[in-house]
């Protein structure tokens, strides 16, 4: 099992920047990808920005040259600058394990506000 706490929401102007972070707890060894995932009101939730085992980021066209996703041990952060009102979402910290038949972690979320 693996249990992962987000924090670093809040309240931000536009053109702000906020950074995220998520501790990776309980078996750790098991994980291979992590990402940050957001879902804003009515609305699907979406992939933000994943970094692998060995460095490797995808980030969601959205977010390209304003988000940095980043990865020390067990724990993974994000950091957005440039932030603008639609970046408003829960953003929720996911683990995907080694092993393909055991479900992804997913923590509690935490909430980002931008302000116009």
């Amino acid at each position: 099992q693996v249990q992962l706490v987000e924090s670093g929401g809040g309240l931000v102007q536009a053109g702000g920047s906020l950074g995220l972070s998520c501790a990776a707890s309980g078996s750790i060894f098991s994980i291979n990808a992590m990402g940050w995932y957001r879902q804003a009101p009515a609305k699907q939730r979406e992939l933000v920005a994943t970094i692998t085992r060995g460095g490797s980021t995808n980030y969601a066209d959205s977010v390209k040259g304003r988000f940095t996703i980043s990865r020390d041990k067990n724990t993974v952060y994000l950091q957005m600058n440039s932030l603008r009102p639609e970046d408003t979402a829960v953003y929720y910290c996911n683990a995907v394990p080694v092993n393909p038949w055991v479900n992804t972690y997913w923590g509690q979320g935490t909430q980002v506000t931008v302000s116009s």
